[in-house]
């Protein structure tokens, strides 16, 4: 009986260490610390240990771990981390754990290159995430066109599981909006004669036209008094943007509006036309949203650039002090030879 004992424990010593070097010893053959792994949706096993096939030494040693815990037979879709050094064990573990992807989307001029920059990040494709936003039945329910659906992106990170379908994620974008366009922010937009969708639209303009948070209400509070006297917007940033549009040439350089720009034949000239251009120039981030909503109370209706203070603007209540403030910069301009 001693014997067969025995014979017995060395058995499970050696079945235990069978299993250790099946279950826990390094299984990767990857250099790195750590590398992603992305298990396209509706895939099965056998996908999996194709995908596998790269990273790991043994592939059987994982199909065994696969099956004592099922996985085999419940793949999930992903994005999953394995790390270095792991067992086979432990990749199984982290196949199971589908961890999210943040997104950070700003400073963009159009809804294709925020649709571009979300597609290199999650599973949908460039062309399915096109196709649930710009879905006109879509726009129809959210109140947006073609033009105004860059409104409908709030800059901020976001977490997506990387196998979110397009629908789901617009889904979830639309949320965010709404959540963010809550109901103190519509009346602040009401008191200002604008609704969201054109707040947004004035805040792209605010946006491009300064990069100085703290100036932006001031700026705001220009455009708000010249829409309140019916004169046109006079907005360098949309002409910029209607040469763009119109050469369907957004990589172009356009340091200065001279005279040869203002005569474009565009909705987006606020040169030509009153009142705000049809839709947005720019993803404004969230600061320019908020100069709109919480603009300066002042009499201003011009400004121009302050030499004397990069970045900033002079502005003038009177046409006669801005053309003393647009000599002085058109003088600073010269000097330098721009």
């Amino acid at each position: 009986m001693k014997k067969i004992a025995g014979i017995a424990l060395v058995l499970g010593l050696l079945g235990g260490i069978f299993v250790y070097i099946i279950a826990f010893k390094n299984n990767t053959k990857f250099n790195e610390n750590e590398v992603y792994v992305y298990v396209p949706s509706n895939s099965d096993y056998t996908d999996v240990q194709r995908i596998l096939d790269t990273l790991v030494k043994d592939v059987s040693s994982v199909d065994k771990i696969a099956k004592l815990r099922k996985y085999d037979t419940h793949v999930k879709a992903g994005r999953f981390l394995l790390k270095k050094g792991m067992g086979s064990f432990q990749i199984v573990t982290a196949m199971r754990q589908n961890l999210p992807v943040k997104i950070t989307f700003n400073n963009q001029e159009r809804v294709d290159l925020v649709l571009q920059r979300i597609d290199k990040q999650i599973e949908p494709t460039f062309l399915e995430l096109q196709n649930v936003f710009k879905d006109t039945v879509f726009l129809q329910k959210e109140g947006l066109t073609d033009d105004t659906l860059l409104a409908l992106f709030i800059p901020n990170t976001y977490e997506f599981y990387w196998n979110t379908s397009a629908e789901k994620l617009r889904d979830k974008l639309v949320a965010e909006y709404h959540k963010f366009w809550n109901e103190q922010r519509i009346e602040q937009a009401k008191k200002q004669n604008l609704s969201p969708v054109q707040a947004m639209i004035l805040a792209s303009i605010v946006h491009k036209e300064s990069v100085k948070a703290d100036e932006r209400p001031t700026i705001a509070g220009v455009y708000l008094n010249r829409l309140a006297i019916e004169m046109p917007l006079q907005a360098d940033p949309t002409i910029i943007f209607a040469v763009k549009k119109d050469s369907n040439n957004f990589d172009q350089v356009i340091k200065r509006v001279t005279g040869q720009y203002l005569f474009i034949n565009s909705p987006y000239n606020t040169y030509k036309n009153t009142g705000l251009p049809p839709g947005l120039i720019a993803m404004p981030d969230v600061s320019a949203i908020e100069a709109v909503l919480n603009p300066d109370k002042h009499a201003y209706i011009y400004f121009c650039a302050n030499p004397d203070k990069p970045g900033y603007h002079s502005f003038a209540a009177s046409y006669e002090e801005h053309q003393l403030n647009a000599k002085k910069y058109a003088e600073w301009v010269n000097k330098l030879g721009l």
